[in-house]
């Protein structure tokens, strides 16, 4: 397979020291299809775990509609991967799996649970918690937060678990159509969770990324389906009252974010540049996070159409990054190893 060598550099910024100036490199070591049992699989997510690989996805007839089911996958070397468990909940979409560690030490996995009846056409949603001792054996979904919120992705710091969590209920009318509302949450458990913060971002913010900086500060990636649909990027030190906010240069879908050693950041997500009207056009993106909010793009992976939401791991040297694409027909699940440099 051809390897593909891209540069990004990152300038000097004064007011965010906390992201080192740096050039890092990524190069393609090698992409390989994993999964593709399902009909439609896809949204990933990735985890290493007592020394092996953890792979989350969906399972489902088509991207939206169905009662789709989540499909874990294990691996001792990330080559041969193996089924460990399928988790489905009756009359219900469970979709968007998130894996994390609790401080005890257990699998947790955060997902939505859709209704569509039937249809296509959603008709409620509740986000879903479980959990597992050995990744093969897992509680039942249990529904958190309140009807009509998704909290798409969990993050833990320091003995506490943090997530924003979205709602598509009318909040007030802007240009774009009725805005959708985004609260900052926490917890210590992973199933009762208190508002930290009504967050004040506009433009329909949805799926939203949480990372942390050693100090601390709380990153916030937030895709946005309104006005110009620029995903934006949100600071803040404790307790994550007071954010600063900057645009990037791309649409977010999916996306995901991850610190190098040496204090760059990462980001991984849909890149919706090469899109033309009358072809799928969009493409999973591995960028360098600058600054200034921008991203720089350092890799595109082979990827079309229905594609994205990585999951990410640095381990030695080397980023995994697990995502899923409909380049090759059916959407499947792919993992990728790239070499990283400079971070």
């Amino acid at each position: 397979m051809k390897r593909i060598l891209l540069t990004a550099v990152v300038l000097s910024f004064a007011s965010l020291p906390s992201l080192t100036p740096a050039a890092v490199t990524a190069e393609v070591l090698e992409v390989k299809k994993i999964w593709d049992a399902g009909r439609h699989n896809a949204f990933t997510d990735l985890l290493r775990w007592r020394e092996q690989w953890w792979c989350v996805f969906r399972e489902a007839d088509d991207h939206v509609g169905g009662d789709g089911g989540i499909r874990v996958l294990v691996s001792a070397d990330g080559t041969a991967w193996r089924s460990a468990a399928r988790l489905t909940e009756p009359g219900i979409d469970l979709r968007d799996p998130k894996l994390s560690v609790t401080p005890a030490g257990k699998l947790m996995l955060n997902c939505g649970g859709s209704v569509y009846g039937g249809t296509k056409v959603l008709k409620s949603r509740q986000s879903r918690v479980l959990f597992s001792d050995d990744g093969s054996t897992w509680t039942a979904p249990r529904p958190i937060l309140t009807p009509g919120e998704w909290m798409w992705r969990v993050t833990w710091h320091n003995g506490v678990a943090y997530g924003a969590a979205y709602d598509s209920k009318t909040a007030s009318n802007a240009p774009s159509g009725p805005e959708w509302l985004l609260n900052l949450y926490r917890s210590t458990d992973g199933i009762v969770w208190e508002l930290v913060k009504k967050m004040d971002v506009t433009g329909r913010p949805n799926e939203t990324t949480l990372r942390f900086e050693p100090d601390g500060t709380m990153l916030m990636l937030v895709r946005r389906e309104g006005d110009d649909r620029l995903g934006h990027i949100g600071r803040a030190k404790p307790p994550y009252q007071s954010w600063t906010w900057q645009a990037t240069n791309h649409r977010f879908g999916g996306q995901n974010a991850l610190r190098l050693p040496g204090g760059e950041w990462l980001v991984g997500t849909r890149d919706y540049t090469g899109i033309t009207k009358g072809t799928a056009g969009s493409r999973t993106l591995l960028a360098q996070l600058q600054p200034d909010g921008k991203l720089a793009s350092l890799a595109k992976f082979p990827s079309d159409g229905d594609t994205s939401y990585p999951g990410m791991v640095f381990r030695d040297g080397q980023l995994w990054f697990s995502y899923y694409s409909s380049h090759e027909g059916k959407t499947s699940i792919y993992l990728a190893k790239v070499a990283i440099r400079g971070g």
